[in-house]
């Protein structure tokens, strides 16, 4: 048991959600710390020390290859041994919105088969062909276990990215619903799984909105938890306020996303 995981946020170029990130982790117990990309290629940072990595969310390198490519591929090239040790030694790793494109196209995601640094799925443009910034319905389906998802069936959070779009081979796509890998989907309001727009707002194919590893340690999704920390993050939270004092309903102490990383705490 450890008193107090060690969590570290990758930050970079483009990368913009990685003070978010932090607090989130502040906020569930961790002792967290941004760290540079750059530092930690060049081992003036060493990832073997934390317990938790976290790729937070932003457009690293600008996008310029494609969300993630240039991050996937500096992670590859300068962490690769580092990586594997870190996920051989059953840690956690978290990747969010730009920081999912970064572990899909890294290949530390769906990792079928418990082949990582091999790249299965993509993700790429909305089918919506524009910039979706918008709060979602999401249905965990975590048959794995999850780190990341204990005791969450449903989440509202919101998403905000150009290329989200899920997208992988049929067959892919069957051994990820097989191994239970796809552990959240975007819902409709009664919460089932959906291809309609906008409650799926990228076309994902099979309304997936979030990966896991066959471990459940590594998780990466769209949608941003580091956004919704605190009740009044909530778009509605005035209404909803009013509601619930007229019910005489006491108000919610904090927002649903920071359930996410009070599990990866938890875990340790």
């Amino acid at each position: 048991m450890v008193k107090k995981p060690k969590a570290l946020i990758i930050t970079g170029k483009g990368i913009n959600c990685d003070w978010e990130t932090l607090r989130a982790f502040e906020m569930a117990g961790a002792e967290a710390k941004r760290g540079h990309i750059l530092d930690l290629v060049s081992k003036r940072e060493k990832l073997g020390k934390y317990h938790i990595m976290a790729i937070p969310g932003g457009f690293s390198y600008g996008d310029d290859l494609g969300a993630g490519i240039a991050l996937a591929n500096k992670m590859r090239i300068g962490l690769k041994e580092a990586l594997l040790s870190f996920v051989k030694q059953g840690k956690l790793i978290i990747g969010i919105c730009n920081g999912f494109q970064a572990l899909v196209k890294l290949g530390l995601l769906p990792a079928l088969n418990g082949k990582y640094l091999v790249q299965n799925v993509t993700l790429t443009i909305n089918a919506s062909g524009r910039f979706e910034d918008r709060w979602v319905n999401l249905g965990v389906n975590d048959k794995k276990g999850c780190a990341f998802l204990t005791g969450i069936r449903n989440i509202y959070l919101p998403v905000r990215h150009g290329e989200g779009r899920l997208v992988a081979h049929k067959d892919v796509l069957s051994k990820i619903a097989r191994e239970g890998l796809d552990v959240l989907r975007y819902t409709d309001s009664g919460g089932k799984p959906t291809m309609g727009y906008p409650a799926n707002p990228n076309g994902s194919m099979n309304a997936i909105a979030g990966l896991c590893d066959p471990t459940g340690r590594i998780f990466g999704l769209m949608p941003h938890p580091e956004a919704f920390l605190l009740f009044e993050n909530h778009p509605g939270w005035t209404r909803i306020k009013e509601q619930r004092l007229r019910r005489g309903l006491p108000l919610p102490d904090e927002g649903e996303g920071l359930q996410i990383f009070r599990n990866a705490v938890s875990y340790f």
